[in-house]
């Protein structure tokens, strides 16, 4: 009896082991394969980034091809690299492993945690030329259609010939609130071809629709900005986050040229969309460089909110007034500074330049009359060449 009884307690702990060991076979192992931050940490991050926070970048769930800026002089042939993965995946070759990427990108390929699903990165690593430009020019020739036919977007030139992607537009915005019912040329930021010389850029102020106005948006001016447009944040209560000013600038900038016609309106609207007899549209035309990182060394953009009312403004061009003019005129504006730049800071990349235009000088806070228009061409910055 003695015997069957130990029998039956070690029979009925098999099986609780057994059903235990069966629980944990049923867990599923993670299936994801993803970099989600890459970083590099080295002993001098001063000689390889012109920032500190260069050295991370936080990896968007698409993105396969990881790329750091460095300075042009960086060391690249020692370079080691690390990641952080989702839970339980494996990179080869390892996370911290010494590289030369003097001979251009590496392959790395990360494996999930149930040895399912493979991605396959590419880490590069590109040397940024200070190249000093004493005029920067903006024609606006260089323009098409969005992936999806619904409105223009616009192309500049950099210094070396080919086409960068760094004007942006509200364009995104009213698409989303009148849908498919208006034409690229409905749009409040199309081109013209018309202009000074060759195509131009033309703003108008549009009506929004039912949504907009539901959104107590009831208008959207024509803008055109150096920076990014934040689709997300389009049609929210903080929709001048929408727009991101801003690219990093290495040139002092001292004047802001070009050519300008306006005409405003026939009604001034207030964002409740009330008449006021009392006051004519104006538009805007200015341009802002900043500090582009706090005290503490945080990345800054400045955004419709405070693009010219940041304590991180260093310098603006801003247009006193645009006069009613069916004639090219012409504007000349010297930068205002409000304090001697840092030259160290300028050559690290730590100051951002905008450029911005609109056919309502309120449009940010949405008021403004319909049909008020803004061309602008041959706009130029020129800056002070350091040798």
């Amino acid at each position: 009896m003695k015997f069957r009884c130990i029998l039956l307690k070690g029979t009925l702990l098999g099986v609780m082991l057994m059903s235990l060991v069966s629980c944990f076979k049923e867990e599923p192992l993670n299936a994801e394969a993803d970099i989600e931050q890459a970083q590099l940490i080295v002993d001098n991050p001063d000689a390889l980034f012109y920032n500190a926070t260069d050295a991370t970048i936080d990896v968007l769930s698409d993105q396969t091809t990881i790329t750091f800026d460095v300075r042009a002089s960086a060391d690249l042939t020692a370079l080691a690299p690390t990641f952080r993965l989702t839970e339980g995946a494996t990179v080869n070759p390892a996370s911290g492993s010494v590289h030369d990427f003097s001979q251009g990108p590496v392959t790395y390929v990360v494996t999930s945690q149930d040895g399912r699903t493979q991605r396959t990165y590419t880490i590069a690593f590109r040397r940024v030329s200070h190249t000093v430009t004493e005029v920067l020019e903006f024609n606006f020739e260089h323009y098409e259609l969005n992936s999806t036919g619904h409105y223009y977007i616009w192309h500049n030139t950099l210094p070396d010939g080919s086409l960068g992607n760094d004007w942006a537009s509200g364009n995104p915005g009213f698409k989303q609130s009148k849908g498919k019912s208006a034409k690229p040329e409905d749009y409040p930021t199309t081109p013209d071809p018309n202009g000074f010389d060759g195509a131009c850029l033309k703003l108008t102020t549009r009506e929004t629709g039912a949504l907009g106005k539901s959104a107590n948006m009831p208008i959207a001016a024509g803008n055109m900005f150096l920076g990014q447009f934040d689709m997300s944040k389009a049609l929210v209560e903080k929709a001048m986050k929408a727009t991101r000013f801003g690219l990093p600038f290495v040139q002092k900038p001292v004047k802001f040229t070009g050519y300008y016609k306006y005409k405003p309106g026939p009604e001034f609207m207030d964002k409740n969309w009330n008449v006021d007899p009392t006051r004519v549209d104006a538009g805007d035309i200015y341009s802002v460089l900043y500090r582009n990182h706090d005290k503490d060394g945080n990345a800054v953009v400045l955004f419709g909110d405070n693009v010219l009312s940041s304590d991180l403004i260093v310098a603006v061009a801003r247009i006193p007034k645009t006069e009613t003019t069916s004639e090219w005129t012409p504007f000349e504006l010297e930068y205002q500074y409000k304090e001697e730049l840092d030259m160290e800071l300028l050559a690290n990349r730590g100051y951002s330049l905008t450029i911005v235009f609109s056919s309502s000088i309120k449009g940010a806070t949405f008021e403004g009359a319909i049909g008020s228009e803004l061309m602008v061409d041959k706009v130029r910055v020129y800056t002070e060449k350091e040798e």
